[in-house]
């Protein structure tokens, strides 16, 4: 699995992103190739710069002297509309710590459509226009739900700039470039302080920027300035970005991105590094959760047994044990989806007798899991099978369904029909065990 790990010691922003794409190796000319795709009267520019004594690339938009084209609709398509803005400064053009350029930037007035428009419009590749539309869709019902207002009705300021939709769009030309498989990140710096902005002074990180981000993972560090911007976090989110620590993984490239000022105490870097995956297993969180019982009868146990996999649990069982003054009781073990814990916990007080249980997360290692489908002479039969990150088959087992009901309709015996299936998987897979 090829992984792209982002470490936004420093917050995220468009340009710094870019820059990082660059420098780890994505050709500049294909970025400037999607930026004269894009029609919106801009060009990039790159320099090498250095950034708390670190080298790394900037990435600039800067206009053209050609007047910006909107492919979609007239400039004033939103006469009769609200007149609402995206609520964010020029964060990513002019302030906090990612100041983009010295050049001054004409902002439009454009609505989610005419964006959507500029981008469908574009000779660009359709996997890379869908993600854009996302990130820009994300942006807007941020703001339509801040403002209470309707989707249709948000008119981006800021971030309906040129800069924003070519940031935009080249991250996600620059991302398939790389071939990841997987994005992550470590914990965010968000920064600290205010902002100014088309509706006056707002706390770092500005409402939009805070909305898509979401739950993930932020803190602030380092002197107070804006450091996650609202197109930073639209990144995260269109890349559908993991947050972690840094995985197990074999290096393959790097890239520093660097913001618009050189801040003291730490380096005004994004860096991004890009390698293959060297983990040989799957870790997630599990929750498990126990309760005891020692008034119901074994036929009830077993019927909410059934019920909590009807649910989604991973797993249930039941094991007797001795409770106190010679009481027996058995304790019921629920292993599922840490989200379906309330569900879970509903179904059994709803139906035994307990009034009490306890839950914990911890974390499941799991092999690469896969289905194939062999012939028998009673007919067929899938296998499940587990397979290491290098591909190579750990395990694999018939599922017991299949043989349950071959058996069942041929009187054959199932331990019969399970070594049949296993006999033609090992003849198909033979190379490979």
């Amino acid at each position: 699995m090829r992984i792209g790990y982002l470490e936004c010691f420093s917050g995220i922003s468009g340009d710094m992103l870019l820059g990082a794409l660059v420098d780890a190796g994505v050709p500049f000319s294909l970025l400037e190739q999607t930026t004269t795709a894009l029609n919106v009267g801009a060009r990039l520019e790159m320099s090498k710069v250095s950034r708390g004594g670190l080298a790394g690339t900037k990435v600039d938009v800067v206009p053209n002297d050609k007047p910006i084209a909107d492919v979609s609709h007239p400039p004033h398509d939103h006469e009769g509309h609200s007149h609402e803005h995206h609520q964010h400064s020029h964060a990513d053009h002019v302030h906090g710590e990612h100041l983009k350029t010295e050049h001054t930037h004409t902002h439009e007035h454009r609505s989610l459509s005419n964006i959507l428009g500029i981008i469908r419009s574009a000779p660009l590749d359709e996997r890379v226009k869908e993600r854009a539309s996302r990130a820009f869709q994300l942006l807007g019902e941020a703001e339509a739900e801040i403002h209470s207002m309707p989707l249709e009705k948000v008119h981006f300021h800021e971030v309906g700039g040129m800069d924003t939709i070519v940031d935009l769009v080249c991250a996600a030309v620059g991302c398939a470039a790389l071939g990841v498989d997987r994005w992550m990140a470590s914990p965010l710096n968000v920064g600290s302080g205010t902002v100014e902005c088309a509706h006056g002074t707002l706390p770092v990180p500005a409402p939009a920027t805070l909305k898509l981000l979401g739950d993930a993972p932020v803190y602030a560090a380092g002197p107070a300035m804006e450091r996650v911007t609202p197109t930073g976090a639209a990144i995260l989110r269109m890349l559908d970005v993991r947050y972690g620590a840094l995985p197990p993984m074999r290096v393959n490239s790097s890239g520093y991105g660097a913001g618009g000022r050189d801040t003291a105490g730490q380096p005004n870097m994004l860096r991004l590094l890009v390698g293959e995956s060297t983990e040989q297993e799957t870790t997630e969180q599990i929750a498990v959760m126990e309760t005891v019982i020692d008034d119901s009868s074994p036929q009830l146990v077993a019927y909410v047994s059934e019920l909590l996999l009807e649910s989604g649990a991973w797993d249930v069982y039941r094991v007797g044990v001795q409770m106190k003054k010679g009481r027996t009781g058995v304790q019921l073990t629920v292993l599922c989806r840490p989200d379906l814990v309330p569900a879970l916990r509903d179904v059994l007080f709803r139906e035994t007798t307990t009034i009490g249980l306890h839950w914990r997360l911890e974390n499941k290692t799991s092999l690469r899991r896969e289905f194939a489908e062999v012939q028998t002479a009673w007919g067929p039969v899938k296998i499940k099978v587990a397979r290491w990150e290098s591909g190579k088959i750990a395990n694999a087992a018939p599922e017991y369904e299949d043989c349950r009901k071959l058996a069942t309709a041929t009187s054959i015996p199932m331990k019969q029909i399970m070594a049949d299936a296993m006999r033609a998987f090992a003849e198909k897979n033979t190379e490979e065990r």
